[in-house]
């Protein structure tokens, strides 16, 4: 495994990458880094080039700044230039799944195909449910407190979480930056969407593999809603389980397709 530094809007951004071949780009969800969403492609590198990167606020890409959409998605697009990468296969997990959204509505062009993971953003027609508003400001309050009281004020919020994940999301939090934590918890508690409307979604040309979300943090719902907008998109049930490998398989037939 590979780590690389990109220079990306007066951020270091930090990433690894693995393999050789199609590029896959997997981004991780919010209060988390590459190592949340490394395990979904690391399987891919004997035949493909994995890139996973700490999203800017996140992990290693440190930054205090307000974030958007738009400048996630270009540190994306900035990434794959310092690769020498010209189109890539570009996915999310959970909040992860916006950013690699709005990266397929800015970046046409560069994506050979779009995989949402339990998608967050019904887009701002919709905005969040009461359920992500209140929990995203819970979450947000409890960040907030971060650059005061440092990075151990998460602990809580990884409490309910099984026991293995629950002790690599604590091993994981030790080399967070606090004002990013605080940068990226403003973000997601602000309630920005990736995406206006249905129309958005109707845009989109590129293949799209969708693993449905099922619980109050990835509504159904939205799921329904990426699923009746997005004309190319194979849908998975949400107990999908092998996600590596639907993955994996999901290139391979887009691949086979283009040729």
């Amino acid at each position: 495994m590979r780590e690389l530094w990109v220079e990306s809007g007066g951020v270091r951004l930090f990433a690894v990458e693995e393999g050789s071949g199609p590029a896959v780009v997997m981004l991780h969800g919010g209060m988390a880094n590459h190592l949340a969403a490394l395990p979904l492609v690391a399987p891919l590198g004997d035949r493909c080039r994995i890139v996973v990167p700490d999203l800017r606020g996140s992990g290693k890409s440190w930054c205090s700044a307000p974030l958007t959409f738009d400048r996630l998605a270009d540190d994306v697009a900035r990434l794959l230039d310092d690769t020498g990468v010209d189109r890539a296969f570009v996915g999310g997990v959970s909040s992860g799944s916006g950013v690699a959204l709005r990266f397929a509505l800015r970046y046409p062009a560069r994506i050979l195909g779009l995989i949402l993971l339990k998608p967050v953003y019904g887009g701002e027609a919709r905005g969040y449910t009461e359920y992500q508003k209140t929990t995203f400001a819970m979450m947000d309050g409890v960040a907030s407190r971060a650059v005061d009281e440092g990075v151990q004020v998460l602990r809580p919020l990884y409490a309910s979480l099984p026991a293995g994940m629950r002790e690599k999301a604590l091993a994981m939090i030790e080399g967070f930056d606090p004002a990013s934590v605080v940068a990226t918890s403003h973000f997601i508690a602000s309630g920005s969407q990736p995406f206006t409307g249905p129309e958005d979604l109707m845009s989109l040309e590129c293949p799209t593999l969708l693993v449905r979300g099922d619980d109050p943090m990835h509504p159904a719902e939205v799921s329904d809603l990426y699923a009746a907008g997005i004309a190319n998109c194979t849908v998975m049930p949400a107990s999908t389980t092998e996600t590596a490998e639907v993955i994996g398989a999901f290139v391979d037939r887009c691949l086979q397709t283009a040729a």
